[in-house]
């Protein structure tokens, strides 16, 4: 496979994944990492890869996006859409499905409903990823729960597999289709990342991600403000991008907390710029209330940071299989701060133990390990026509 600025030469033969995603890099985020990451596995197993994707940012949706383009190997649609970023409404997606072996849905939205709708049309057959479904705040959660039981639920016979991204997607979605279900946990670059945190212990914590209100950044900076009354050593890195929060609602949040002095925001920063954010850090926090695995929690055990999560369903399911996890209620900023500082003094009394184990429990989750889960379903579904293996994979841990 070659690789010009505008040309991408591959076997013609090969087998094309499509992959169909509401957002993709440019854009960052967890979602987007997932797609980029098991689309550059897909390539190196001998498959054409393109992704299907909105030509708008949400968080930029002034700007519109090359719609054509080649990143990292990989061919990148990008289509017009209309209506809400919950959910966007794009019917061009069909135009660039034709000459597809297999589609992979990425997340549970408008893709979802209709090219399961329109399945008996276009015949291909498909695969899609839950990536938390939609259940991401309580907002509306009647009216959620009811399309999920129906319009969700007959959406997803048209589908050979569901993956479940964590144990919680798993269960949810099992519930409307039975064991068509399978669980995979997401993949997690853990190299980019890796080894990147304080060898030795300093009461400085940082959260990474997009602002949104899920994210509950207000608890997070109690927690933070019932730290600082117990010491003032303590400090906070906030690395992230706006989201359906802005810098300044953030810088607000700060401020009416009177924490200027012990937090720091830093907005867009690139991976290497966060790995220099992270050499000063000894700790990871997430007062998130919902998550649909828990990806940057394990992008934090890959850099040896002890992670403080807060008790949503997907954070405790992570906790039960590490002990490197440090759970609490971020509602109680006291009860938390409490938390916070025993934890620390733990990792304090060896921290190069600690972090060995925390880099060693993220092994798990490298994509290494996890696509070779991901190609099982591929060959399951396309049988003869799947490649042959270019490349050894690692066998699945455990």
């Amino acid at each position: 496979m070659s690789l010009t600025a505008d040309k991408l030469t591959f076997d013609p033969g090969a087998p094309l994944a499509v992959q169909v995603v509401r957002q993709y890099l440019p854009n960052r985020g967890g979602l987007e990492e997932v797609v980029a990451n098991l689309a550059d596995q897909l390539l190196k197993q001998g498959y054409r890869v393109r992704v299907v994707t909105l030509d708008r940012r949400f968080t930029a949706l002034h700007e519109t996006l090359p719609p054509r383009q080649i990143i990292n190997g990989v061919e990148v649609v990008r289509i017009p859409f209309s209506g809400s970023p919950r959910y966007p409404l794009a019917a061009q997606v069909f135009r660039h499905i034709g000459d597809a072996d297999i589609v992979h849905v990425h997340a549970i939205d408008f893709f979802f409903d209709a090219l399961a709708w329109t399945r008996l049309l276009h015949g291909k057959p498909m695969i899609a990823t839950t990536h938390g479904g939609f259940f991401h705040t309580e907002k509306y959660a009647g009216l959620k729960t009811v399309w999920f039981n129906t319009a969700t639920r007959l959406s997803a016979l048209a589908y050979r597999r569901l993956i479940g991204c964590s144990a919680q997607d798993t269960r949810t979605f099992q519930a409307i289709a039975g064991n068509r279900v399978i669980q995979i946990d997401n993949g997690v670059d853990t190299r980019k990342f890796a080894d990147a945190g304080s060898r030795r212990a300093m009461r400085r914590i940082v959260t990474l991600g997009r602002f949104s209100i899920n994210k509950r950044l207000d608890n997070l900076l109690d927690a933070i403000r019932a730290l600082v009354s117990r010491s003032e050593d303590w400090h906070l890195d906030i690395v992230g991008v706006p989201g359906d929060q802005s810098v300044a609602d953030v810088e607000s949040m700060v401020a009416a907390r009177n924490l200027g002095r012990h937090v720091t925001m830093h907005i867009g920063l690139s991976n290497e710029e966060i790995r220099g954010i992270l050499g000063n850090c000894s700790l990871f926090a997430s007062a998130s209330d919902y998550e649909g695995f828990g990806l940057v929690a394990v992008e934090a055990l890959s850099a040896g940071l002890m992670p403080l999560l807060n008790t949503n369903t997907a954070y405790s399911d992570l906790a039960s299989q590490h002990a490197e996890i440090c759970i609490s209620d971020f509602a109680d900023s006291d009860a938390t701060a409490v938390r916070v500082e025993a934890a620390f003094d733990t990792l304090a009394r060896d921290t190069a133990a600690y972090r060995t184990a925390a880099m060693q429990a993220a092994g798990g989750y490298s994509w290494d390990r996890v696509s070779e889960r991901y190609l099982a379903v591929y060959r399951e579904v396309l049988g003869a026509r799947a490649p042959v293996a270019s490349m050894a994979v690692a066998p699945e841990a455990g």
